[in-house]
């Protein structure tokens, strides 16, 4: 009878085991894929505003097919081509996932705008132009440089 007692829960043990085995490499696979990459769609309206009347800056931001209601920063960075004055203005969630901005502009012309997001350990930073008005004169992309490469000179 012992016998069987011992033969029992030595088999019981080694099921336990291979059970407990099996369930963490199924954990491992999960946590060893790359998680869903942070899309920012960058929309502005009217795409050609005027001068002193409001245009709307909308981000919106998903993950996968889920909205990122929880975006650690959102910041759109704004300026006239060719100025060196960037304005940089930190938006909230409105939502559904919609990081927006309303703003009025005095002076016509092209203006460019970089959506800096940080939200779930990922940076997107997408960059639009618009105008207000008539356009000036567009920056050369060759000579242009965004507040990226800007914040990396002092560093």
């Amino acid at each position: 009878m012992k016998k069987f007692l011992y033969v029992s829960l030595s088999i019981f043990f080694v099921l336990v085991i291979s059970a407990c085995n099996s369930n963490s490499k199924d954990h491992g696979a999960k946590s060893d894929e790359l998680p869903e990459f942070v899309d920012v769609e960058l929309t502005i309206s009217p795409e050609k505003g005027q001068v002193n009347a409001p245009i709307i800056f909308e981000a919106k931001i998903t993950q996968g097919n889920e909205n990122v209601e929880d975006a650690d920063k959102v910041t759109f960075e704004i300026w006239r081509a060719k100025d060196e004055k960037h304005e940089k203005i930190e938006v909230k969630h409105a939502k559904d996932g919609v990081y927006r901005l309303e703003k009025t502009f005095q002076q016509e012309g092209t203006y460019y705008i970089i959506s800096h997001v940080t939200a779930r350990d990922m940076h997107n930073m997408p960059k639009k132009e618009f105008i207000v008005g008539n356009a000036s004169e567009p920056e050369d992309p060759k000579d242009a440089k965004d507040s990226m490469e800007m914040d990396m000179e002092g560093h």
